[in-house]
């Protein structure tokens, strides 16, 4: 055994182990990313498919709501109605025309059915508040108060058009709102890399309908303008008016100063993307800040009664059990 421990310490032998440990450990190094299996291409291949089929998805849903909206045709027998009782010059606004264009109903059918309905639902909401006041509920009210009342019910059927339109229209803005920074910054990136604006925005549409339909349907729609009309001024007008929003106008203004004075569009862009983050996050906070007056109420109303029996319900059971 002395002998073997003697040879173990003799420093050639303790060379040759540690050359051999050595070589076996960079041989193992350079051997194992090899043998290892490539986890990370597997999983970007899949991601990028995914991403595919998603965008591929989303395309056909667009095209689908394109062709549903676009060809479209006004009802009969709404028709009809409109064109007998000329309803285009009693109830007809230039007003009504955009707000059916920022609620995202485009062509002559919609405005057809919003004509329809601002007459129908008053005579609607009227005989039916007659019927619900007058024989369901056989309320104790004089019936000049109760005929008050069922007027006031074909006002607000009156209104009701236009209610439907501004809570469309808040839908939509809130949508394009959500996802318009982003747009900017593809914008950007396009631009930058050498395309075109019209490159830039069919290339943007195509990416962004995954987060905002609205958005990508207002920019193929924008393309679409920019290669047939005559000014293209008349384009970036028509994005801002059909957006209804500020920042959204901004950078239709950008744009047309960009085109006029031939500045660069980058720089442009990139001031114009982070403002709407800005406001983005602006607004975010602002909804932050009301939060709490809102809930002052429902813990007035739900909390505090059930911390009071939770702090007095002892109290109050020890008392009954004395007396």
């Amino acid at each position: 055994m002395g002998s073997i421990f003697q040879q173990l310490l003799d420093p050639q032998v303790l060379t040759m182990v540690f050359a051999a440990v050595a070589a076996g450990a960079t041989v193992l190094t350079l051997a194992m990313p090899l043998l290892a299996p490539d986890t990370l291409n597997k999983r970007m291949k899949a991601v990028a498919l995914e991403r595919e089929k998603i965008r591929q998805r989303e395309r056909e849903r667009l095209v689908q709501g394109a062709k549903a909206s676009l060809r479209q045709s006004p009802r009969m027998y709404m028709k009809r109605v409109v064109d007998n009782l000329d309803l285009n010059k009693w109830l007809g606004q230039e007003q009504a025309r955009t707000m059916l264009m920022q609620a995202g109903y485009r062509g002559q059918a919609p405005y057809i059915t919003y004509l329809f309905f601002r007459l129908a639902m008053p005579v609607i909401m009227l005989f039916a508040s007659l019927f619900y006041i007058f024989i369901v509920l056989q309320l104790s009210y004089p019936p000049l108060m109760k005929i008050a009342m069922s007027i006031g019910c074909a006002y607000l059927g009156m209104q009701s058009p236009n209610l439907y339109l501004k809570n469309q229209i808040q839908r939509r803005q809130l949508s394009i709102k959500r996802a318009f920074p982003d747009a900017l910054d593809l914008m950007l990136i396009c631009v930058e890399s050498g395309m075109s604006i019209e490159a830039a925005f069919r290339k943007v549409s195509e990416e962004i309908g995954s987060q905002s339909v609205a958005l990508a349907e207002e920019l193929t729609l924008t393309t679409a303008e920019l290669s047939y009309l005559p000014e293209r001024r008349q384009a970036y007008d028509n994005l801002g008016q059909r957006t209804g929003i500020e920042g959204v106008r901004a950078v239709c203004l950008a744009l047309q100063q960009a085109e006029r004075y031939g500045t660069p569009l980058g720089t442009t862009l990139r001031v114009l993307a982070q403002e709407n983050r800005d406001m983005r996050m602006s607004e975010a906070e602002k909804k932050a800040a009301g939060l709490p007056p809102k809930l002052t109420v429902p813990m007035i109303v739900f909390f505090l009664p059930v911390l009071f029996v939770v702090i007095l319900g002892p109290a109050a059971i020890r008392v009954m059990a004395i007396h």
